[in-house]
């Protein structure tokens, strides 16, 4: 079993430290929310006061953080070197450092190469799966980086993932992450016009998801989100705020690889209108309310 600090214990991060808890490793975690590190605690894992207490005996560092800045203070530390100074300050040589979050494939490749410098061992790994996926250890793992350390990954991988695939060099993970933040996105815009369209031609909407969810359109969202989407239930599991940072990394990602995606670029401005509707803080499901907006058939 690892010595494992886990930095970033909010609605995905807090249950893959439990999880790695619960599967023997000593676990330090640390959160700029107490709350967090105190269900750590709760959990039987133990808690830090900064970056540096955290990391400081760790064989393994893993983050989950929200936006690249987040990434990076925490990595660097802030323009001063930081109170703590960061990881990198802070880190033995040697350390695998596995970075879960969502960011722009540059700042993966920034930290990875600062991490190289000093001797660290670094994997940008964002995951797909949302907070159930989290909570159920079933996440899907798209690694970036070299093929030695994504073997040394594969024991904390198989703690909170199902499928986990290495993707290519450093960066890569997120370029796949993109892709499927794209196609997530995509699925919940096309649902909520399908949910539109039945209950506007007076069908039953239930049973025509349950149809279609049996056939060549079945998909993990219907699945799992049908149900709540007629309802109009939007307690977040990922919040429109997030996928907006995210659509913004894959429409970043398309220039970078000098591509067009149209459909992408669509859904982008769906997303960012759920959110300039006041609809951030709601799951990503919500880009219902939008459709149903736009065509007149706003719901109670």
């Amino acid at each position: 079993m690892s010595k494992i600090a886990f930095i970033g214990l909010g609605i995905m991060g807090g249950p893959m430290a439990g999880h790695l808890v619960k599967a023997g490793h000593e676990v330090t975690g640390y959160d700029v929310v107490q709350a967090g590190v105190d269900r750590l605690v709760a959990a039987g894992g133990a808690g830090a006061s900064s970056v540096a207490e955290a990391v400081a005996e760790a064989e393994i560092v893993i983050t989950m953080l929200p936006q690249d800045e987040h990434v990076e203070t925490v990595v660097f530390g802030d323009g001063e070197g930081g109170e703590d100074g960061g990881i990198l300050r802070n880190a033995k040589p040697g350390v695998l450092l596995i970075d879960f979050s969502t960011i722009k494939p540059e700042t993966s490749i920034k930290v990875a190469a600062a991490g190289r410098e000093l001797g660290l061992r670094v994997l940008d790994a964002p995951v797909s799966g949302g907070e159930k996926g989290a909570v159920d250890a079933v996440l899907s793992i798209m690694a970036g980086g070299s093929a030695e350390d994504f073997e040394a990954a594969k024991p904390i991988f198989e703690v909170v993932g199902r499928t986990f695939e290495r993707v290519g060099d450093s960066g890569a993970g997120q370029y796949v992450k993109a892709a499927n933040q794209l196609i997530v996105g995509g699925t919940y815009a096309l649902v909520a016009e399908a949910i539109v369209l039945m209950e506007a031609a007076g069908v039953d909407a239930k049973a025509g998801l349950d149809v279609i969810a049996g056939g060549l359109a079945a998909s993990r969202i219907l699945d799992l989100k049908r149900d709540t989407m007629l309802a109009r239930q939007f307690e977040p599991g990922f919040r429109i705020d997030l996928h907006h940072k995210d659509m913004g990394i894959a429409s970043a990602a398309a220039r970078s690889a000098e591509v067009s995606l149209p459909m992408t670029a669509l859904v982008a401005q769906l997303i960012a209108a759920a959110r300039a509707k006041g609809y951030g803080s709601l799951d990503h499901s919500a880009l219902l309310k939008v459709v149903e907006d736009l065509s007149g058939r706003t719901s109670a």
